[in-house]
């Protein structure tokens, strides 16, 4: 078998799960790992390349982005128009229609593939959600999340001028609606009305209610645990009352890991372009012949 030889760019949180999820990959190498220091090495990496820049890595075929989302179209564009697939995590999802178009056009110009938005949720949610639609065309479908901690409202407060760590919770309310649980350690100088200003103008925040919230320890109230009910109730052909329900408790991390090496197999099945999720046979995610898989799955 010629296994696919798999960039991690980035190594916190996801980047160190995406690491144990390649290790038990069958058709996958690690080429090595992309960080803005490669000097610094924890102990897991010890056996494979840690570099600034992915040319050093020599032959790529897919890079696993474990970016902030707000860097993710800057490395794929670059790694795109070098030759390399991309596969990414991206969460404003306001955002990913227009991501999509631009790297779309980057892709088919250099005959690679990125898939975008291809955590959870985005990601495997999204599948779900339009498995659901297809079942009952007509309807309403509430995605509620939580409680639990968001990776990528997180990501966004430790940018912010003042923080030195913070972690933010989603509350579910139910029907699709959310309360945000900020919990900060300010940097001295700084006040929490500032910080909370910053944080909820920003767009990750300005359609919830959110509570921007001080404490001494962010590690003492971290949990990376989250989750997720989704509901839709609706009409098949002429038939109300259809009702179908999804349910999931995950450590975050993880399960973004996860879904990220199963798209990163399947970029390397599809024509140049971009993709997200719902656009990719679900069978392309596996690894395995296709008929045993169906042999096994339908």
């Amino acid at each position: 078998m010629n296994k696919i030889k798999a960039a991690i760019v980035g190594y916190g949180n996801i980047g160190h799960f995406v690491l144990d999820a390649l290790q038990e990959a069958p058709d996958f190498e690690i080429a090595g790992v992309v960080r803005r220091n490669a000097d610094n090495r924890p102990a897991e990496l010890a056996d494979y390349p840690v570099v600034t820049d992915i040319k050093q890595l020599g032959k790529v075929d897919v890079a696993i982005l474990c970016t902030p989302t707000r860097e993710v179209e800057k490395h794929a564009s670059v790694m795109l128009a070098d030759g390399i697939n991309t596969v990414d995590s991206f969460d404003i999802h306001t955002d990913i229609c227009a991501l999509r178009n631009r790297l779309d056009s980057i892709a088919k110009a250099h005959g690679t593939v990125a898939v975008i938005a291809a955590g959870w949720d985005p990601g495997s949610d999204s599948v779900v959600r339009t498995l659901m639609q297809a079942a009952a065309p007509r309807g309403v479908t509430y995605t509620n999340f939580g409680p639990g901690m968001s990776m990528g409202h997180t990501v966004c407060v430790k940018s912010k001028p003042g923080v030195k760590n913070a972690l933010s919770m989603t509350i579910p309310l139910g029907t699709g609606i959310h309360r945000r649980m900020v919990y900060v350690e300010l940097e001295d100088g700084y006040t929490l009305e500032s910080v909370a200003k910053a944080v909820k103008e920003d767009p990750y925040f300005a359609s919830d209610e959110t509570h921007v919230i001080e404490v001494p320890s962010v590690d003492e109230v971290k949990d990376m645990g989250h989750g997720v009910h989704m509901t839709r109730k609706g009409v098949s052909g002429k038939t109300q009352n259809q009702r179908f329900d999804f349910n999931m408790s995950i450590n975050n991390p993880a399960l973004t890991a996860q879904i990220l090496v199963g798209v990163a197999r399947a970029s390397m099945k599809q024509q140049p372009g971009a993709y997200t999720m719902i656009e990719i046979p679900v069978i392309d995610f596996l690894p395995g012949d296709r008929d045993t898989l169906i042999r096994h799955l339908v």
